[in-house]
């Protein structure tokens, strides 16, 4: 399954993204205080498990795949995961005090960016942060075999403005992007950082 092969590759990840750590301790700073920290989009869970180590009390991990979120159950047990569409959260209004959604926006083509937006900040509290990752591009990379396992997926690359400006529109101040060429050990493909913030009611 690819589930497996997918955590025991990327699981790891984070010790060789030092702007990552960056970021996203800069999320952790500036998350509404007393609330869960949402992962959306988790995967096997070791984002969600970095935020528990660096001081979240509560990590709330978000993802479509029942394999995935049951491997990130077993890898993290102190983070809670739910499965979940970007476009439906089970979350309520306002619950996290800040998200994290790294590379789970590639998932979706570029008219349910708008949709999932808003779901974005329907479960974030008033200033709440936002971290946000995606590949760079107008392509749509379609997958049937992955590290040796059969595969029917899609990535889609996105252009910055073309997230930008739904995230704008959805009620989110945007406050630092960045673009960054693949460290050794990714895929060769420009990756684009929005830091954003829901807006105060």
């Amino acid at each position: 399954m690819v589930v497996g092969e997918y955590l025991a590759r990327i699981g790891g990840e984070l010790a060789y993204k030092p702007l990552d750590r960056a970021l996203l301790a800069a999320v952790v700073e500036q998350a509404v205080a007393d609330a869960p920290v949402a992962d959306l989009g988790c995967g096997p869970g070791h984002v969600a498990g970095w935020l528990a180590e660096h001081g979240v009390r509560a990590v709330v991990g978000i993802d479509l795949s029942p394999a995935m979120v049951a491997t990130a159950r077993r890898a993290h047990p102190a983070c809670e995961f739910r499965e979940g569409d970007l476009l439906e959260l089970p979350a309520r209004e306002g619950e996290f005090g800040a998200a994290v959604a790294l590379y789970s926006v590639i998932h979706l083509e570029p008219a349910e960016l708008p949709t999932a937006f808003a779901e974005f900040r329907r479960v974030l509290r008033p200033g709440a942060p936002l971290l946000l990752a995606f590949h760079v591009g107008t392509e749509i990379r379609h997958l049937t075999e992955w590290w040796g396992h059969e595969v029917d997926v899609d990535f889609h690359f996105h252009q910055p403005e073309a997230v930008l400006a739904p995230l704008r529109e959805a009620g989110f101040t945007v406050t630092a992007t960045m673009q960054r060429a693949p460290a050794p050990q990714e895929a060769e493909t420009q990756r684009c950082y929005v830091l954003a913030h829901r807006a105060r009611d």
